[in-house]
């Protein structure tokens, strides 16, 4: 049964295309009114506007602590208060460790980690003045079990996992929840680079055989963000069809460079 989200109101980032729009879509269906940013203003604008008058787009840097400031400001000038919010912005670099350089994870850590630390930082006074809520911080499969060529990136989504139960630790007596999302290989304008094989290809290394898609995934954050899942916090979903590629040398031969 979809879940009643009617009433809330969710701030979405990285929301102007790819999983996040299909998360602030959902959401919208289902009852919320979406709070979608990105910073990308024009597509950004254009998704907002295709969701109708229960959703706003505000640009954001997410690792800017008053691009911050202004998002919660303005979400609850527009619909008064905050219930959730989807730390759902990120980028992927994938590239070999000894050919990696130090502007690669400063990019990573600013975009993954950073921003969902500001995130749930700027959030929590809100959540309480509500009774409390839900953040989703998306994270990875690669978070879970790390991948090859990928140290920096596997290393940015480990500690999104890792600030996520640090902080459903502290902020569980506000009955604020925090989990984290693990997709797996998911076709989205961010892994469209990357995927040496058409995203409607048998992909062997998932046991369903085939890559995820953004709907695969919203459905399980507008449960995290629904009454449905009002005891569960702290969790990690892993979402990825029962892959193996965490663990397989074979992945690195399926997806190019970068």
């Amino acid at each position: 049964m979809a879940q009643d989200l009617n009433g809330k109101v969710v701030i979405v980032t990285g929301a102007a295309g790819g999983q996040g729009a299909a998360d602030a879509r959902l959401l919208v269906e289902r009852g919320a009114k979406v709070v979608l940013t990105d910073f990308n203003a024009e597509l950004g604008e254009e998704t907002a506007a295709a969701l109708g008058e229960n959703a706003i787009f505000v640009k954001h840097d997410v690792s800017s602590e008053e691009d911050w400031a202004k998002v919660i400001e303005t979400t609850i000038a527009t619909f008064g208060q905050i219930n959730a919010l989807v730390n759902n912005a990120g980028i992927l670099k994938m590239e070999p460790l000894e050919s990696s350089s130090a502007q690669t994870i400063d990019k990573l850590l600013a975009v993954n980690v950073r921003s969902v630390y500001l995130g749930m930082m700027a959030v929590v006074p809100a959540l309480k003045e509500a009774g409390g809520g839900s953040i989703v911080n998306i994270s990875s499969l690669a978070g879970m079990s790390g991948q090859a060529n990928a140290v920096a990136y596997s290393g940015s989504k480990w500690a999104v996992r890792g600030m996520t139960k640090s902080a459903a630790l502290e902020l569980g007596q506000y009955g604020i929840r925090v989990n984290s999302v693990h997709p797996g290989t998911i076709a989205t304008p961010m892994t469209a680079g990357m995927l040496r094989a058409p995203i409607d290809a048998a992909f062997p290394l998932a046991a369903m055989n085939r890559v995820g898609t953004p709907d695969d995934i919203a459905p399980a954050v507008a449960f995290l963000i629904s009454d449905e899942s009002t005891y569960i916090s702290g969790a990690e979903l892993v979402i990825d069809g029962a892959s193996a590629v965490g663990q397989s040398s074979q992945f690195t031969a399926m997806m190019s460079r970068g």
